[in-house]
């Protein structure tokens, strides 16, 4: 493409453009996965470097948890404040100061601190990316666009599974963790030429800019748009945080809340930051094992691309009820063949199969649907601070289950433990069933006119069935 050619994509085409705005927003997501996943290669050199306790070595790992929570907890209201755009390029700068920090550490109390900068950014990316992209993408491909972050995320994690690989021979761990400095220079510079959320320019009076963002992001007729918004901004004047618990809010954040916890507590991240650990009781060696990650991490890219190509045909309820199903059958069967597993040989590409189904199950329901979903149900008021305190909630989630899986497979056993996974999935599928909504091609004017209505959100599921 030449450079005219790209010049008028940037400034007219709304059909692409907004395309292009996506991906680059959608980094985020790409430094969300990334550093998050970077740490299971390199602490095992990190440990040998600083001969780190086992009790030290868990606050390493898990100091990125901590700062995303934290991260996520202010994130929305800076968001609020600041705006969608501008808040992206703050999450870049953390993102470059915490993968800095981390490089040139020269004691564990750098590192720690590198960590949680690092995580900081990452409850911030959680928050913005989704967002940004939900509130600037038109309703039609909606769904896609928003689900591309959580597509950067699953290729963020497999990229640093094979960047892991690469400088395991020499374990160059200080590699490793700076290698986030890269994408995080290349979203601050893709998006410092890109527009602001419209709907946040018209809440900030700026209703001249919002038009023009509308116009550059859309084919056809925006004034029916603009003036939902409009419609939107009026109601909500008198609007603020305080609302997050009024009573026509509840129903919203219910179900916000429900899936943030149900998409950690029903074992995802146990899988994939331990998937190495639990195939090595199979009688895999570390390389098999290694490469058994590996398939888990292709098969979760590959499946949030189908669940991408599907979100906006088939709607948001249905991906989450097969999906959370196929994670239930998976986390049963997985129990079974841990339960039979010889250690001594066998079983282990079973086991590992078990896993992958579980992976793709989870990745075309619950990991994408849920980020899709936060960024669409709040009002445009307090969907910044709302979106916040679901990913804390997520985040924390994220960290119990992380700390608490050696225990549980140390205490009940690995069966038990897939098994207890399996039943808060069988939770999962009945609140998604009686509490979420479908959301698929409205606008976001009209979900937040549903939920100030009289019907209400759970009456809007019940009439999807």
């Amino acid at each position: 493409m030449s450079t005219a050619d790209m010049r008028a994509v940037i400034r007219g085409d709304g059909g692409r453009f907004v395309y292009i705005v996506s991906a680059l927003a959608a980094l985020n997501g790409l430094l969300f996965g990334f550093d998050t996943g970077i740490i299971s290669g390199a602490i095992l050199f990190i440990d040998t470097t600083f001969e780190l306790s086992p009790l030290v070595e868990g606050i390493v790992v898990s100091g990125a948890m901590v700062g995303a929570a934290a991260g996520a907890a202010v994130g929305g209201q800076i968001s609020d404040r600041i705006g969608r755009k501008r808040f992206i390029l703050v999450s870049a700068g953390v993102f470059f100061l915490g993968s800095f920090l981390m490089a040139v550490a020269p004691t564990v109390e750098v590192l720690v601190a590198g960590r949680m900068i690092d995580g900081i950014a990452i409850g911030f990316a959680s928050i913005v990316g989704p967002l940004y992209i939900s509130e600037i993408a038109p309703p039609s491909v909606r769904g896609g666009l928003t689900s591309l972050n959580q597509l950067m995320v699953t290729v963020g994690i497999l990229s640093s599974y094979f960047v892991n690989y690469a400088f395991s021979g020499s374990g160059s761990w200080r590699i490793m963790l700076g290698a986030g400095m890269i994408p995080a220079v290349v979203l601050a510079a893709g998006m410092i030429r890109m527009p602001e959320s419209p709907r946040w320019l018209y809440e900030q009076g700026r209703t001249d800019e919002a038009r023009a963002v509308l116009r550059r992001t859309r084919d056809g007729d925006i004034e029916s748009e603009l003036s939902e918004i409009e419609t939107t901004v009026e109601a909500q004047s008198d609007s603020g945080v305080r609302d997050l618990l009024s009573p026509w809010m509840r129903p919203a954040l219910i179900v916000g809340l429900g899936l943030a916890i149900f998409q950690q507590i029903t074992g995802i991240n146990a899988v994939m930051y331990y998937a190495p650990t639990i195939l090595e009781s199979t009688a895999f060696g570390s390389s098999q094992s290694i490469l058994a990650s590996v398939f888990i991490g292709t098969v979760n890219v590959v499946m949030t691309v189908v669940a991408i190509l599907l979100v906006d045909r088939v709607g948001r309820r249905p991906l989450l009820l097969v999906g959370t199903g196929g994670m239930i059958g998976s986390l049963a069967v997985a129990g079974l063949v841990f339960q039979f597993a010889d250690p001594t040989g066998g079983l282990g590409w079973l086991a590992t199969l078990t896993l992958i189904s579980f992976v793709a199950s989870f990745a075309i329901g619950l990991g994408p649907v849920f980020w899709l979903l936060i960024s669409e149900i709040y009002p445009l008021a307090v969907r910044g601070s709302a979106m916040g305190i679901v990913t804390v909630a997520n985040w924390l989630a994220n960290l119990a289950v992380t700390l608490s899986f050696p225990v549980l497979l140390d205490g009940i056993g690995t069966p038990l433990t897939f098994w207890l996974f399996g039943a808060c999935s069988v939770v999962a599928l009945l609140f998604t069933y009686r509490t979420v909504p479908e959301t698929n091609g409205r606008t976001l004017e009209a979900i937040e006119a549903d939920l100030r209505g009289a019907t209400g959100m759970t009456a809007a599921a019940s009439d999807d069935d």
